[in-house]
């Protein structure tokens, strides 16, 4: 699809506030010191940027899905984890509240997401319910004024910097498993609620955590969406989700090849710069396509978002592709560098563990191939 010249304008502003603000040396440093980018991210509040899919009236932007595509692509390019956390502020505050908030909820939260006041994560996935996300067993249950949580979610990623976590419960246990799911906007620092950091391989910056609620009390008013019927609206945030992931790792991707390119023209062996060899070049050429098709992906995805036709399969198929490129450039890109890409002085190691996430994460590669052969009617 061809952007607008106001979109283009918007990418120019972006990547210009990327090269301003963001370096590489600050990137290495949140990653090695587990640091979250406060700094970065309250700037980009005051750009208005974290409100850029909120309406109007909220305090927000009122752009559609393909700008929400352009801000998170120019800053994975950089910084994959800011990305991320931009990501759950689009995804979780400005579509879920907006999409399935009340009107009261519209009205105190989303501007406060729009400055970067409220800062939000999401729960889905349990100890027992990973793949099966729809087989969740924490409860919520009615209590008065209230709704009681009791139970675990593991991989909460971002809880650490958040303010609010929207849970995925079971408020109904009768009948098939996609029903009896009702959403809640909980506060991270409620009573009952204790959360444990999980070391991982990749994206230290902001983490992920496990949680553990002990009766954790849920005004009512709190409710996100309709009673039992959660599960259709996490659908819609979820394919939006896989827009937003995908198109901040095919920044990602890009920088990846950027560093890799770079690399062979400087580095000579045999007198000549590596990227003169063959076995080289046809690796940069694999991995310049790879980003090139994950970029069309993301556009058609978002355009068809924003034109209200994009399906289930749409979806399956950019998140799938968008993923895999990520990690075989990554791959690729470390395997270029050769003894260099494996130490720590190079940012190809930080691409070769984040990008092992995305086959894994938010919906594995074998389940994006198990909705797309649904779709064929395999």
């Amino acid at each position: 699809m061809e952007t607008t010249p106001e979109q283009e304008m918007f990418r120019d502003a972006v990547r210009s506030f990327c090269e301003r603000e963001i370096t590489r040396e600050y990137v290495r440093e949140c990653d090695s010191e587990r640091r979250a980018p406060v700094e970065l991210y309250e700037k980009l509040g005051e750009t208005g940027w974290l409100g850029i899919n909120i309406d109007e009236e909220y305090g927000g932007a009122g752009g559609g899905a393909v700008e929400v595509a352009i801000l998170l692509e120019e800053l994975g390019r950089v910084f994959l984890d800011l990305s991320f956390w931009v990501f759950r502020a689009v995804t979780w505050g400005g579509l879920m509240i907006g999409t399935f908030g009340t009107e009261e909820q519209k009205r105190t939260l989303l501007p406060k997401v729009a400055s970067g006041e409220l800062s939000v994560c999401f729960s889905l996935t349990e100890p027992e319910a990973g793949s099966d996300a729809a087989s969740i067993s924490l409860t919520a249950t009615e209590d008065g004024d209230d709704f009681i949580l009791n139970g675990q979610k593991v991989f909460t990623s971002g809880f650490k910097v958040s303010d609010l976590d929207v849970v995925a419960t079971r408020t109904d246990s009768g009948g098939k498993k996609h029903h009896g799911i009702t959403n809640f906007l909980v506060d991270t620092k409620a009573e009952g609620l204790e959360w444990q950091p999980i070391e991982t391989l990749g994206h230290w910056p902001l983490g992920t955590a496990m949680l553990f609620f002990d009766d954790v009390r849920v005004p009512k008013a709190n409710m996100l969406g309709r009673l039992h019927d959660g599960w259709r609206d996490l659908g819609v945030s979820l394919r939006y989700e896989r827009l937003c992931l995908s198109a901040a790792r095919t920044g990602a991707a890009k920088s990846a090849l950027a560093d890799a390119l770079q690399y062979a023209q400087e580095r000579e062996q045999f007198d000549q710069p590596i990227a003169g060899f063959q076995a080289v070049s046809h690796r940069l050429a694999e991995m310049q396509m790879m980003t090139e098709i994950s970029e069309m992906l993301v556009y058609r995805y978002a355009s068809r978002l924003d034109g209200g036709a994009a399906t289930t399969r749409d979806a399956a198929i950019l998140k799938l592709y968008a993923c895999e490129a990520y990690k075989s450039v990554a791959d690729m890109g470390l395997q270029v560098l050769g003894g260099y890409g494996y130490t720590m002085e190079y940012d190809l190691q930080r691409h070769y563990r984040e990008s092992r996430l995305g086959v894994i994460g938010a919906g594995t590669s074998d389940i994006q191939r198990n909705i797309i052969a649904k779709t064929m009617g395999i």
